[in-house]
């Protein structure tokens, strides 16, 4: 393979995903930097790969947005092949896999893959690196240790789905406040076993000076 030269990405962004009893929930910003100007405050940082899969763009957003667009062609061909949906966990896999095959390239992706399949809710991990995680709550970007301060300490299982919108706002609100590279709108959405549902954008400022309940001394 030739060699690459990295580009060096000012990058910065704020995502987090759950699994919980009702299915996943996936929160992000919208705010794309481009070193420390802000490039755009409506991005729109969850790629729907079909009705039942969601990936997150963290890294270099063009990375990011091919490579997962390109995961959503491989997921409707195994559809079409195979008369049925491919898992929340092969899908993840297809991407962890091209993203494996181009390591060391200068690829910046950090994103997650989550979804609902026959096995239930899951949510997936997967870098540039090639690494692959599954688990049950992560937070990607610049911002991600402010939402874990969040998430951490009111995260469970037993959320329903009105409260586990409420907390991922929350978490990505807090991460706003603190990390400069993340803002705009606060998009959530659920996953759950009739496909994925879009709740209306929230401005992180409107929250702000909305709720001063939400505010941090």
């Amino acid at each position: 393979m030739p060699k690459f030269t990295p580009l060096d990405f000012k990058k910065g962004t704020t995502t987090l995903g759950f699994v919980f009893n009702d299915g996943v929930l996936i929160a992000v910003d919208s705010r794309a930097t481009m070193g420390p100007f802000i490039g755009s405050q409506t991005v729109k940082k969850v790629i729907e790969i079909n009705k039942y899969l969601l990936g997150t763009m963290a890294g270099g957003a063009a990375d990011c947005y091919f490579w997962e667009r390109y995961v959503g062609k491989e997921c409707r061909l195994y559809e079409l092949q195979n008369d049925k949906r491919i898992s929340v966990g092969a899908a993840s896999k297809l991407l962890s896999n091209i993203l494996y095959h181009y390591k060391g390239s200068g690829l910046s992706v950090g994103s997650m893959i989550a979804g609902y399949d026959p096995d239930g809710p899951a949510l997936y991990y997967c870098d540039s690196d090639g690494e692959r995680i599954k688990g049950n709550l992560f937070s990607v970007g610049s911002g991600s240790t402010y939402a874990y301060g969040i998430l951490d300490s009111e995260y469970r299982p037993d959320l329903t789905v009105e409260e586990a919108v409420a907390l991922g706002r929350r978490a990505i609100y807090h991460a706003t406040h603190r990390d400069t590279m993340s803002g705009g709108n606060i998009n959530v959405y659920h996953v759950g076993p009739d496909g994925w549902t879009r709740y209306d954008p929230v401005d992180c400022y409107e929250m702000h000076y909305d709720h001063p309940e939400l505010a941090i001394e």
